[in-house]
Formats: C-alpha cells, structure tokens, sequence
C-alpha cells in the first residue's frame, strides 16, 4: 500500500472500531439479556482498535518505505473495515428510536433488543481475531525489523569519522562551486565518464596548485548528490585534524555508503561485530571488511553506479597511505551489483603518479587540468572575474564603467591557469578595509614583474602589510607576522583565535589586529570561537618557500615548530591527575563530552595531540634532562590520561617512538625511560582506552618493580591498594596479549608494514602452586587461606594483622576483570591476574590462577 492510502485505511478502521466499541457500550446498559456477547464483541472490537492505534503511531514515526511488511496490509484493512461498517448498521439499526421503544421506555421498561445471535457474534469475534493476528503480527515483524535496522546505524555510527571531510560540511560550506557557464565541457565530460556503466572505474583530474581542483570536485559531487548518486566524499587537508591523513578515509566513505545504500548496513555491522577495532586496522582491512565486501555481498538490489569525490589526494600526509588507497580502489573495477565511478583530484606528485601507473589497464581514465585549452581557461576565468568584481562595484557604488574591459583583459592574461588568483585578487579588492581602486592598480603593477604566478597572487596583499618605511617599524611587523600568521600555517589542526592567542601566550587583540588585512588569504570566522583556516594551501607554500628567505613575510617552518613545541610543553605543565574529577572505574564510554571540554581546553588538547609533531619537525635534539625528560618524568601518566579521555591514547607509542628517534645517544636515559614508557602502555592498553583512571590503580599496582615509570609515579598511586603477592621485578620478553579471541587461535601473521601487534594487554610472573587452583577460601580466623590443594599461611612480612570475618556479606566482590565494591568497579586485573577462583575476607582478596600462582590484595575500602 502507499503512504497515503494506507495511513487513510488504518485511520478508517480505528474510527469504525470506536463506534462499534461505542454501541457495544449502549447496548451493555440497555439490553438485559446477552451480556457476555455484547461484552465479549466488544472487547475484541476494542483489541483490534488498539492494534491499529500501534500500527499507526508506527507508520507515523517512520513511513511506508521504513516498514515492509505493513505495505502488505491494504487489503485486509478494507475487508475488516468492511466488515465492522456492516455490524454498525445492524446495531445502529436497532437503536433507531421507534414510537414503541419511546412508549416503553417513558414507563421505566427496557424495549432495546440485543440483534446478534451468539452464533453471529462468534462468527464475528473469530474474524475480527483473524484481522487482529494479521495486524499483530506485521507490526512486531516491522517493529523487530526496524529495532534491528535502529541497531544496524548505531554500530555504524560506532565507526570513527574525519570531521569535515564531506563535501557538504559546514567546513566546506562557503567553499565555492563553478559559476554557471564556467568549465560547461569539463564538468559535462566527467558526468558522461560517472554515468558510462562500462566506464572505466577511476578518473583522475590532476593538476597545478591552484587551477581549480577542488572547486570542480565540490561541483561534480553537488550535482551528484542532488541526483541521489553520490555515494561519498572524502576532502583532504592538509593541517585539519583527520583530514590530513589516511586513518580515518575508509571508515568515513563506509558510513556514508550505509546512508546512501542502507542495504550494506549488514555487511558493514557483521565487520564491526566481528572485529570491534576495525577502524584501528590497516587500511588493507578497513577497504576489504567495511566497503569491498558489503558491496560485492550485497543482494536484492539492482544495478546501481554511484560517485564517490576524492579530493586532494596530495594533502594526505603519508606518501604510502597515499599509493596505498589508489591500489585499493582499483580493486573496484567490475564491482556488481553496485558499481563504483572515482573521482580522484590531486597535484601530480611522483607517489600519486607511480600510483597510477601500477594500476592495471583499463582502471582510470586521466585529464591533466592545466593542459585544457588556454581559450577555455581565458573564457571561465573572465567570466569569474566580470561576476565578482561587478558584485565589489555594486557593493562600493563604484562607477559603472569600472574596473573595465581592458583591465579585465590584463587580469586575465595574468591569471591563466590559475583560478587561485583570480579569487585570491577579488577577495582582495573586495575587502571593505581597502580601496578597491588602488589595489586593482597594486595588482596590475605586477604584470611586468618577473615573478611566477603565485608570487603575483599573493605578493600584492603580503606587500601591503609591510609599506612603513621604518626599518625598526618593519622589523617589529615582521616578529608578530612571524609569530602570528607563522603559527597559524604551521598548526597541525586549526585553532580559534581564542585558543590560538592562550597558546601563543598574546592578547587577543594583538591577533585580531594583525589577521584584519589577511581576509583574502585566510578564512577568519567573525566569532572568537570559530576557527582560523588558509583559504588555499598555495599561501602556505608560498610563504615557506626559501626563494623568498629575505622578505619580511618568509615562514622559517624549524623555528615555528620549535616554538610551538615549547609553548605546548609550558601549556600542559598544568596537567595533573584526574583532570576531570572522575571515579577510579569510570568507564570512558560513560564520561559525558561536555565534562571533557569544560575540564580541557582548546588549546590543551592541541598540545597534547600534537607537541610531538611539532617537536620532530623543529629538528632538534633531544637529550638527557631537557624540557621533553623533565616533562615526561613528571607527567607522562597525566598526558597519557588526557589522551585517553581525547580517544587519542592509540597514538601514544607511536609519538613515543618518534620522540625516541629524536634522541642522539641511543643508550641516554631518557631513551632508556622512553623504552620502559612504551612497555607500559602496551601492557595496560585495554584499561588506557577504557578506564583512563586505572592509570593510577591498575597500571601502577601491577607494573614490574624495577619499571622507571613505577618508579617517577609510585606516589600517585592509589595508596588503599597494595599488592602483597610477590610482584614482577622487571618487565618480560612477552610485549603485549592480544585479547578479544573466544576461541582457538589457529594462525597468527604480521601485516606488511610491522606495526600490528603494537596494541592489547600483557604479562607479569607470579609465585605459587605448581597445578591448577579451582577453589579458595579463607579460614574462620583468616589466618590461612584453603586451596583445593592444600592450606597456605598468609605471607606474614608484608600482611597486615589478621581480620575477623565481616557479619554481613562482602561489599567486595571479583566479577570478570574487574575487583568491584558494591558493584562500582574499582580495580582492574591484567589478563594474567584473571583468577579461576578467589575469595574475600574483609579487605584481602585471593586470586587462584589456572597456571598454579597465587596473588594476594589487600584493598583499603572506605
């Protein structure tokens, strides 16, 4: 049935069965006789009615398309509400008031007759219990179907994001399309490449920093999109978070496949089931389990080509992941039922080249963008220009004759075959703190400079800021562009100003001044809280380039990282234990994000995510007792918690190594630490991630004696928990347990690169039986503990006096991996403290482990 009709029917049916109901009522009160016919007619009247009324609160929250199986229902609607239409006549006949039955019931006596056999009314009672079935039974179906689908995008939503990474973000928002009549047979050619079924699976628009890439990419997929054919899109950045690399490309292009086919919603939930820590997997994994095989197992569809936008492969930061995601995507080729066309845009980079060229033939179709016709070129990028410069001239109420044929000619013939500066050029002009007259002159006075393209876009604007003749004045200028605008293009994640002025350690106002005649160059958001970002990374190149090492404006890259990296460090010198005020079991899943960010600010997140890339870009060594040691020392673990609490703590021993590659003397100290802090969050990684707290009773409980992390952080560990059980002196050859398997591991492989291995749980050495230990149990006196294989003295050096058994059950209970106190969880074990039994009395617990050791805690409970 459609929406319309069936929505009506339902309606009618619950109508008809409120007067039915309502009759029924009528006669109860009525007619003497019957009784239970009336009664039991009307209950089953009033059953289906409440079925309906289900029914239909379904249908409105969710639609016909959403329910299936209540699309099936039209014609046992009608034929009910046939059906009820017909017993209201017969009752509503009855009631008709008629001169005898107004006689009667003037002298007190009951005249209404009862028109129903009770073999007619048993008839009835076991149709309506027919529909009734019917109805039930397709609304649990629908309401199972659609529970399942609810859980299907919950479990799709679990997979992790690039924020801003589609086309339509709010980051791309004011990113602008191809005006109308501009790059007509570029755009029309790659529409008939995407709607070709037979065509080739990839199209690779290459080209030159600034000739439009993006703005083409941006077009295609708005015009794919409004036809319901675009299937993802993933918009690299360099500098902007998860957009800069590949970690999050395959998860984000997954979750927007599930939206745009909701049939691969399956398959991708079956990956996430089967491997919850799919998105931390190689990009290998990631393509295979969450898009190659929920589309090549996909059924019951048919033939569907859908778009997927790439831009700006180049911006990926790693060369590998980049060659990598190109040998991914070719596999797409012949891929049924769903069909998958690829837009790819990028600078031609060697890797990118190299990555093509590797592809079979026959898988891409490629098109050099600044190799189209010049007169095609020259015909877009005049029309661009007459249709912003008109705008600046009605803006300004500037003469109708300006800025004039001829001056769009020469602006032209500068610009091709860069669109960058024929926008760069009209933000510029168009900006309300100039005159837009003289800075058109500025710009036109570089058409006889030997300079190259980019140099003509951006020197007339950088220019602009330095004309005091002042030497001393310049200089000055010169320090706070270096620091301010410096910063900003060698941020690894833009900041908002705000942030930006607290790392920095400047006013505000200082910024604001200084970025007012930079709206040409940068995205400047009008609140405080809004983020500063480069309208094109041309500016940034620009301004790094070392041809331009004696201007005012060059960006020394070492020393901008270098001092971000010192102001990161003095930032996070504020970190300490338990930043956000949470309990030691805490689970990171049930901390609220707004506690998080009222607890952490902008600008110390940014420090703690990425004070280690600006330290290895800085190129300076690290030694023994420099600010990095003396910062680690005194709070590696508080860092470490942040990063958990940010969902961040997957990178830390990779930033560990890098750290670690940065030290000249291999066998220095710190290195030595680094090492010991690496074993550290491989052992603990599970509680890390999890329960970022039990950095401070877990980790620091069961951490080998001789660790140099115990060691700097033993005071801040939780003084009610001690290990009274011998502990591990040093750490073990075993460097992490993977856990997560529920049964027999049958093969074991490293992935290509190595790195795979580098995260899980981990291993400690403790004394006892030498058999397996099935049952314990304290003595009365809890003096000695009972173990299936014999009493055992309680090790008298380290244990406290003996306790007298609590009168009432233990508040202390040991469930699964974790010791709870009335059921909060307050310590986790390690895989190898996991006991096979144990027993409480008072604050001592006994874990018996299959392996035949002991452990004994004894755990201070307030």
């Amino acid at each position: 049935m459609d929406g319309l009709s069936g929505a009506a029917s339902v309606i009618a049916v619950i109508d008809i069965s409120a007067k039915v109901a309502s009759l029924c009522l009528q006669y109860s009160v009525e007619v003497k006789h019957a009784k239970s016919d009336i009664e039991r007619l009307h209950r089953k009247v009033n059953d289906t009615k409440i079925i309906l009324e289900k029914l239909q609160q379904l249908l409105d929250k969710q639609g016909k398309t959403q329910l299936p199986t209540t699309n099936t229902l039209l014609d046992p609607l009608q034929r009910c509400s046939r059906e009820l239409k017909k017993l209201e006549a017969t009752l509503q006949a009855k009631l008709e008031p008629s001169g005898h039955h107004k006689a009667m019931q003037r002298i007190g006596l009951r005249a209404l007759k009862w028109p129903l056999t009770s073999k007619e009314v048993e008839k009835t009672v076991q149709n309506l219990e027919k529909y009734g079935h019917t109805f039930s039974l397709s609304l649990q179906v629908d309401q199972v179907a659609l529970a399942v689908r609810v859980g299907r995008k919950i479990d799709r939503l679990l997979l992790p994001t690039a924020i801003g990474a589609s086309f339509d973000s709010h980051m791309e928002e004011y990113n602008s399309t191809c005006l109308p009549n501009t790059r007509t047979e570029l755009l029309c050619h790659i529409q008939g490449w995407a709607n070709e079924r037979t065509g080739k699976a990839i199209f690779w628009l290459n080209g030159a920093a600034g000739t439009g890439k993006s703005t083409i990419a941006r077009t295609i997929a708005q015009i794919f999109a409004d036809k319901q054919e675009l299937g993802a899109s993933f918009f690299f950045k360099r500098g902007e978070g998860e957009r800069r690399n590949a970690t999050r490309f395959f998860t984000t292009i997954a979750s927007q496949l599930a939206l745009r086919v909701p049939e691969l919603e399956l398959g991708i939930s079956k990956a996430i089931e089967a491997d919850p820590a799919i998105s931390e997997k190689c990009l290998k994994d990631q393509f295979d389990q969450l898009i190659f095989r929920p589309l090549k197992d996909v059924a019951h569809l048919p033939n569907l080509v859908l778009l997927i936008v790439i831009d700006a492969l180049d911006e990926c930061e790693r060369d590998d992941d980049m060659r990598m995601i190109l040998q991914l995507l070719s596999q797409t080729r012949g891929l049924k039922p769903v069909s998958l066309r690829i837009l790819v845009t990028s600078r031609p980079e060697l890797h990118i080249r190299l990555g093509f060229r590797r592809m079979p033939d026959g898988t891409y179709e490629g098109l050099v963008l600044h190799e189209i016709s010049k007169t095609t070129i020259e015909h877009d990028i005049r029309v661009y220009l007459e249709h912003e410069l008109t705008k600046t001239r009605e803006e300004r109420s500037l003469p109708l004759d300006w800025p004039g044929e001829e001056c769009i000619h020469r602006l032209v013939h500068m610009a091709v075959p860069l669109f960058i500066f024929a926008a760069t050029v009209c933000r510029f002009v168009g900006e309300h703190s100039g005159n837009p007259r003289r800075r058109l002159q500025d710009i036109l006075e570089y058409e006889t400079e030997n300079v190259n393209k980019l140099s003509m876009t951006y020197l007339p604007i950088l220019k602009s800021l330095f004309t005091t003749q002042e030497k001393k004045e310049r200089t000055k200028l010169s320090g706070e562009f270096q620091e301010i605008v410096g910063s900003i293009v060698a941020l690894e994640n833009p900041l908002s100003i705000n942030a930006l002025a607290r790392l920095l350690g400047k006013d505000k106002e200082d910024i604001t001044s200084r970025l007012d005649s930079l709206h040409s160059v940068l995205d400047i958001p009008s609140r405080d809280d809004g983020s500063i970002r480069l309208l094109h990374l041309s500016f940034r190149d620009f301004l790094v380039d070392g041809s331009n090492k004696d201007e005012p404006f060059w960006v020394d890259e070492s020393t901008r990282h270098k001092n971000l990296a010192i102001r990161c460090l003095e930032l996070m010198e504020g970190l300490q234990q338990n930043m956000c005020s949470l309990q030691p079991g805490t689970s990171r899943d049930e901390i609220d994000e707004g506690n998080i960010t009222s607890h952490l600010s902008p600008e110390l997140q940014y420090a703690c995510r990425y004070w280690v890339d600006h330290l290895e870009q800085s190129r300076q060594d690290i030694t023994d007792g420099d600010a990095t040691h003396l910062f680690l020392q005194k709070h590696f673990l508080h860092w470490l918690e942040v990063m958990s609490l940010m969902r961040e703590s997957g990178r830390c021993v990779h930033l560990l190594n890098d750290l670690q590659a940065l030290i000249s003397s291999p066998r220095s100290i710190f290195s030595d630490f680094l090492r010991d802090a690496k074993r550290f969050i491989l052992r603990f990684q599970p509680i890390v991630v999890d329960a970022p707290l039990q950095l401070y009773s877990s980790a620091l409980t069961f951490a080998p004696d001789r660790s140099s992390v115990r060691q700097a952080f033993e005071k801040q560990g939780s003084q009610d928990i001690k290990l009274v059980s011998k502990r591990e002196q040093d750490w073990d050859a075993c460097r992490s347990t993977l856990e997560g398997h529920s049964g027999e591991v049958s093969a074991v492989a490293f992935s290509p690169d190595g790195k795979l291995a580098e995260t899980g749980a981990h291993r400690s050495t403790l004394e006892g039986h030498s058999r397996v230990v099935s049952a314990v149990a304290f003595s009365p006196d809890g003096k000695l503990v009972q173990t299936n294989r014999g009493d055992i003295a309680l090790p008298s050096p380290t244990m406290p006096s003996p306790l007298i058994p609590l009168p009432q059950p233990s508040r202390m209970f040991v469930e699964d991996q974790w010791i709870s106190v009335d059921h909060q969880r307050l310590l986790w074990l390690p895989p190898e403290y996991r006991p096979a039994c144990s027993a409480v009395n008072g604050q001592l617990v006994y874990l018996g482990h299959s392996s035949g050791r002991m452990s004994l805690l004894n755990l201070h409970v307030r």
